[in-house]
């Protein structure tokens, strides 16, 4: 199975990778056809078009500006550990061994609003750029058209590759957006996360994104391989309900923290 996650808007380049195996994004081409539509942004453009402070406007412009297509492990660093949101928090990927993340590089692709698709160990640069950014390019008014079949087209040629029949879809609404559902040739199972609070079951955001992040791991941990193993998922008392479930729509439920 493949398993599709978000990336963060938190990023560490300041601590080392947990491991020296990098590899490159795959579409860097067209990161560098973005990179260099932003790099015609004021950092007042950038503060609008984000809804960003002016601080955060100007780190984006050095970025945009200092970004080169010729990524080391000097400039750049693995995706998996320069990500540091709620998803990577219940993914740990620092306690990952070696063999772990090997395996993570064959069955993980983190969505990006700049680079399209990431395996864990891709290297990439520091970046701000949300995939429902409304950044206007020549393909269109946003990322979204910017990106059109190309990274399901990406997907389609890693499933062929190494046959999967499943996408585990851990991804946001505003990334997986990015994805076309109907051209994608193998199973679509969207995981869902419910958290009991005064006596109702709902999606609380952050528990959420962190219990995506968990499901990763236990993929991992675990060797899951079939729909079947992966509803035995019960990290941080989470439990699958069968009642609440659909086939491609596995719902998961925790009693009130």
């Amino acid at each position: 199975m493949l398993i599709l996650v978000s990336p963060a808007k938190t990023l560490d380049f300041d601590n080392p990778a947990g491991t020296d195996s990098y590899s490159m994004p795959t579409l860097l081409d067209q990161s560098e056809q973005l990179i260099e539509v932003c790099r015609q942004l004021t950092p007042t453009d950038i503060a609008t078009l984000m809804k960003v402070s002016d601080k955060i406007a100007g780190l984006n412009v050095a970025r945009f500006s200092s970004w080169n297509k010729e990524f080391t492990p000097e400039n750049a660093k693995q995706a998996v550990f320069a990500f540091r949101g709620d998803v990577y928090t219940g993914l740990d990927a620092d306690t990952l061994s070696e063999a772990s993340l090997q395996k993570a590089q064959t069955q993980l692709r983190i969505l990006s609003g700049l680079y399209g698709l990431l395996k864990p160990l891709d290297l990439m640069q520091a970046y701000r750029l949300e995939m429902g950014t409304r950044l206007a390019n020549d393909r269109g008014t946003n990322l979204y058209q910017f990106w059109g079949d190309i990274i399901t087209d990406e997907l389609n040629q890693t499933v062929k590759e190494q046959g999967d029949e499943f996408i585990i879809n851990l991804a946001s609404n505003e990334y997986f957006k990015a994805v076309k559902p109907k051209k994608l040739n193998a199973n679509l199972i969207t995981p869902v996360f419910k958290d009991c609070k005064n006596g109702q079951y709902k999606v609380i955001s952050f528990f959420a994104k962190k219990a995506r992040g968990m499901m990763v791991r236990y993929i991992l941990d675990n060797d899951v391989t079939s729909l079947e193993a992966l509803t035995q998922f019960d990290t941080a008392g989470y439990y699958y309900s069968e009642k609440d479930s659909t086939v491609n729509e596995p719902v998961f439920l925790r009693e009130e923290q």
